[in-house]
């Protein structure tokens, strides 16, 4: 008789509930990692997230070799992936992390009810996230809280999260596995990004890689530095510095190599005894923030989406291809002529992550700001290009960036100019990014196209040929965007007030 544990994330061995419950069970364990095709297919994934996720997986089973198992690789559908081992495993359970996403929730119904009816005993526990989103629910009173006051009232009425608990030294006895030549079967290993057909042919070196080792060394690493992390404050950190200015932990807790709650509980071993910042800003207060797009997201209908999303504005933004391509620019080139955004967007394709500030920058830039484009079409570069694209994160800060949801202070707008400016005043980072405008002087890094022909030719760059000229005046279409967003909110008020009349007149009858 044998268990499996099944991971998607939760790419770790410490604190993960998942597999301790796959221990418990007194039988003999088969650690699986399926390769979904649903997710070639549907999801949007880029070359560099690609190689973290091999990277996490190839740790992951190194691990799991060094406590005497191994990862076994099924490949296909998971309901028939994993059923067709169900008999020569004699699988007699399953265990796997709870997943909030649409698909993933969709999926696991299935396997559940097809798992059921072969005798296959599920156990389903939670791990990705400090606290479960049905929990967080019912401590709101029963309502979705759409704000991240109200989450942290509630969080606070739940109490402190649970603690992390250690990943096993070794594997029982009864968990190893009896067909020894399963160890060192080459069915079950990992593809290489090759047979995945994973284009790597651009590729730079990572500056990032994935497992829980890397995770753990680089908590360990920003743990060391005590006063940094009790002056933490989101708001002024750079997002234009050569280094990063935050930790980059994003992507381990996105793919659950890093445990957040281990994370929580080593940043109040720091915070105890000494002065530290505090919620919003802090450190805590960004895992406070990943909670609340969580719970916001697994409890909203058509989260991902416009149409359909009750919280969500409806604003009729354009679509023009030609703007959203400049945007993206999808070789790595600057193309809207803002040399602060293209270097955001570069460093995106490149390193597969930017910082939090430059993602308002770029998102405020494509949507309200400047191109009014949809937050939709940002929200889908995002996906396929960061390496941290957390659903439900993902679509919550775009929305919350295009002021369709959460945030409704429109005219607020990033310039493209000056917000970058301020951080960086010399331009290195464009200087970086953007190897074109390197030689130009610092007066005009920012608005190249405001530089004498003299010095564009002395820098070696011609705008408007060697670089372009910017697809739009910041100006002029920040006064036009500011008028469409209020006509647009006002539409949604109105639209939202004939529902609530209409409604109350039904309940009536």
């Amino acid at each position: 008789m044998s268990v499996i544990c099944w991971f998607r994330k939760g790419l770790r061995l410490h604190d993960n509930p998942a597999l301790t419950a796959a221990i418990d069970q007194g039988m003999e364990l088969f650690p699986v990692f399926v390769l979904d095709p649903w997710f070639v297919a549907n999801a949007r994934v880029g070359p560099n997230r690609w190689r973290f996720l091999h990277e996490s997986l190839t740790d992951l089973d190194n691990s799991l070799k060094a406590i005497g198992s191994r990862l076994f690789i099924l490949k296909g559908k998971p309901e028939e992936a994993l059923v067709k081992y169900y008999s020569k495993f004699d699988v007699k359970a399953i265990t796997w992390e709870y997943d909030s996403e649409p698909y993933s929730k969709e999926r696991d119904q299935r396997i559940e009810e097809i798992s059921e009816s072969k005798g296959v005993k599920v156990i389903i526990k939670h791990g990705h996230t400090l606290y479960e989103a049905e929990r967080i629910f019912k401590a709101n009173g029963n309502k979705v809280p759409l704000t991240y006051q109200a989450m942290q009232k509630s969080m606070s009425n739940l109490g402190a999260p649970p603690k992390p608990k250690p990943a096993p030294s070794q594997l029982p006895s009864h968990c190893e596995p009896k067909n020894k030549a399963l160890m060192t079967s080459t069915k079950f290993n990992i593809p290489s990004l090759e047979d995945l057909n994973i284009d790597v042919s651009e590729l730079l070196p990572p500056l990032y890689p994935g497992g829980e080792s890397e995770a753990l060394k680089r908590m360990k690493k920003c743990l060391s530095k005590k006063q940094w992390i009790c002056n933490f404050e989101k708001p002024k950190t750079s997002p234009n510095s050569l280094e990063p200015s935050t930790t980059v932990l994003s992507p381990y807790l996105k793919f659950g190599c890093l445990s957040s709650r281990l994370f929580y509980y080593e940043l109040a071993k720091v915070y105890e005894g000494n002065k530290h910042s505090q919620p919003p800003v802090s450190l805590h207060g960004q895992l406070l923030w990943r909670e609340f797009f969580y719970a916001v997201g697994a409890l909203s209908p058509n989260f991902d989406r416009m149409e359909g999303n009750p919280i969500c504005k409806q604003i009729p933004w354009s679509n023009d291809q030609k703007l959203l391509e400049a945007w993206k620019h999808v070789r790595l080139q600057g193309r809207t002529g803002y040399p602060f955004i293209d270097a955001l967007m570069t460093q995106l394709k490149r390193e597969g992550w930017i910082h939090h500030l430059g993602r308002h920058a770029v998102a405020c830039f494509l949507t309200r700001g400047d191109l009014w484009q949809s937050w939709e079409e940002g929200m889908k570069v995002f996906e396929e290009f960061l390496l941290d694209a957390d659903w439900s994160l993902n679509a919550g800060n775009w929305m919350w960036l295009s002021a369709s949801a959460f945030f409704h202070q429109y005219f607020r707008v990033y310039s493209p100019v000056a917000f970058g400016k301020s951080t960086d005043p010399d331009g290195d980072y464009i200087r970086k990014y953007i190897p074109a405008l390197s030689k130009f002087p610092t007066k005009y890094i920012y608005e190249p196209w405001k530089a004498p022909l003299s010095d564009q030719k002395a820098a070696g760059c011609i705008i408007g040929q060697d670089y372009p000229r910017p697809i739009v005046d910041h100006d002029i279409a920040r006064k036009k965007n500011l008028q469409k967003m209020s006509n647009a909110y006002k539409a949604d008020k109105e639209k939202r007030g004939a529902d609530d009349t209409s409604n109350k007149a039904k309940k009536k009858k």
